[in-house]
């Protein structure tokens, strides 16, 4: 077993070796919760939890962190002039990231830290980074601490950018900065921004800027060198370049590996405010089952541009159901035989081969329809031992992409009311189609069966009877 995984910092794929056996620490950048989470936010955090899992079916103990941003320039922004507190905002929409990863099946994390629980961690780094000569307190007395860029050669390596290539750091005041491209670590209290967004520290009341957060909360729980830090393409630069460049300086080597997923357009343009085409998740988990969109969001490489347009959730739904309906229909012919539950619940080696290969989800998938295909030509062909094997072998792939529709997680609830009813009357439909046909009247019986399909339920006569599903 080799997994190879693409490493954006060396830009080469390399061979995944875990800092310690059988274990791996992973650090994903988490959200900003200064709004509602959209279509990107969910695509991130997926590709992670494949990730995630994929290493778990290997074998490997993962320990696996998200961080959430809780206090920022825009969590600020967005709460002032109103009548709601910037920390009761930052929570509310917390509760609206988690709320989605928990509808798309995405595994919660180890370790969840917010970074105004780890200020203090915070404030240390920054310490060792002035001790060290990577860092200075603004002399104008703003309270305000930077990164002394000039002082680290390395800076730029992660992007491969040399200073004359570098936008200037945009995070704070840039009068009391030596260089354009120094970033802020702390910021220091401004008279404008609320009490409870300022702690105490050595250089004044204030609060740590975004980048020292997730190296502070990453070494905090993962210890200063760890396996993977992933995150989306869009934090590579300037957050990612100044997580590495400060804890480098502060004499962590920090991770091995950097990942980093692909974006999402819409109707082939860049997802953008500006724009008015974010696709937020509430929405986006309105269109269609949450497994779909699941379904959906993982399906293409991690590392592409993915590109969301009217029909996308159609196809993925299509796809879905073609294993849907190979489960439901392998359940009820290997019911009552001695093949009931007897196919192992193993990847194929094809499967395998894809996934270790910087998670090759498209390949993987394809060897997931075609092992459907194979499966149904086994009951077409009465061969219940191979159904059964092709059987085990969909739910241990479609398990370890979490879209395994036997899973809990996505069980159809059976028992509210509007499923009640539903059963009700397409088995009394059922039942009167029978009758029909038992009098011969084919007519009344194809009636029946017209009807149903064209409500979207899918029919299915079998030596048991006919079996319903939906289209």
């Amino acid at each position: 077993m080799t997994i190879r995984l693409y490493d954006s910092q060396a830009q080469a794929l390399r061979d995944f070796i875990p800092q310690k056996d059988g274990a791996v620490g992973i650090y994903v950048c988490g959200p900003t919760v200064q709004s509602s989470p959209h279509i990107g936010h969910l695509r991130s955090a997926l590709v992670y939890d494949q990730l995630r899992r994929w290493l778990t079916y290997r074998g490997l103990d993962v320990t696996f962190v998200r961080n959430v941003t809780d206090i920022d320039d825009k969590i600020l922004a967005n709460a002032a002039g109103t009548t709601e507190q910037w920390w009761a905002l930052a929570y509310r929409y917390e509760l609206e990231f988690t709320a989605g990863y928990r509808r798309l099946g995405i595994l919660a994390p180890s370790y969840e830290p917010r970074a105004t629980a780890s200020v203090q961690q915070m404030q240390d780094l920054i310490a060792r980074l002035i001790e060290r000569g990577h860092a200075y307190p603004a002399a104008d007395g703003s309270g305000d601490v930077y990164f002394d860029t000039k002082s680290w050669p390395s800076y730029g390596t992660l992007t491969r950018q040399g200073a004359g290539d570098m936008e200037s750091a945009t995070d704070a005041d840039p009068r009391a900065r030596k260089d354009p491209r120094d970033f802020a670590l702390w910021k220091g209290h401004k008279t404008d921004e609320p009490e409870s967004a300022s702690w105490p520290s050595p250089w004044g009341a204030g609060r740590p800027g975004w980048h020292i957060e997730c190296s502070a909360m990453a070494s905090r729980y993962l210890g200063a060198q760890f396996d993977i830090h992933g995150g989306g393409l869009d934090l590579r630069f300037p957050h990612h370049e100044n997580e590495l460049a400060q804890s480098g300086a502060a004499g962590d080597a920090f991770a091995n590996y950097w990942m980093h997923n692909g974006l999402v357009n819409i109707n082939g343009q860049k997802m953008s405010k500006s724009l008015g085409n974010s696709v937020f998740a509430a929405e986006l988990l309105e269109q269609a089952r949450a497994i779909v969109v699941r379904y959906y969001l993982g399906a293409a490489h991690y590392r592409s541009t993915i590109d969301f347009h009217e029909g996308s959730l159609v196809e993925a739904e299509a796809a879905l159901e073609r294993v849907e309906s190979f489960l439901d229909r392998a359940d009820r012919r290997l019911a009552d035989t001695r093949f009931a539950g007897s196919g192992v619940q193993i990847v194929p080696d094809e499967f395998a081969i894809a996934m270790d290969d910087d998670l090759a989800v498209p390949q993987a998938l394809a060897v997931l329809h075609e092992t459907v295909r194979t499966g149904n030509a086994a009951l077409d062909a009465e061969d219940l031992h191979a159904a059964a094997a092709a059987r085990g072998h969909v739910l241990a792939m479609s398990e370890v992409l979490g879209i395994n529709p036997l899973s809990p997680g996505w069980a159809v609830a059976t028992d509210e009311p509007a499923m009640i009813a539903l059963t009700a009357l397409v088995e009394r439909l059922l039942d009167d189609r029978e009758i029909a046909r038992q009098g011969r009247d084919y007519k009344a019986a194809d009636r029946i069966r017209d009807e149903l399909v064209a409500a979207g339920i899918t029919i299915e006569d079998t030596p048991s009877g006919a079996h319903w599903s939906f289209d």
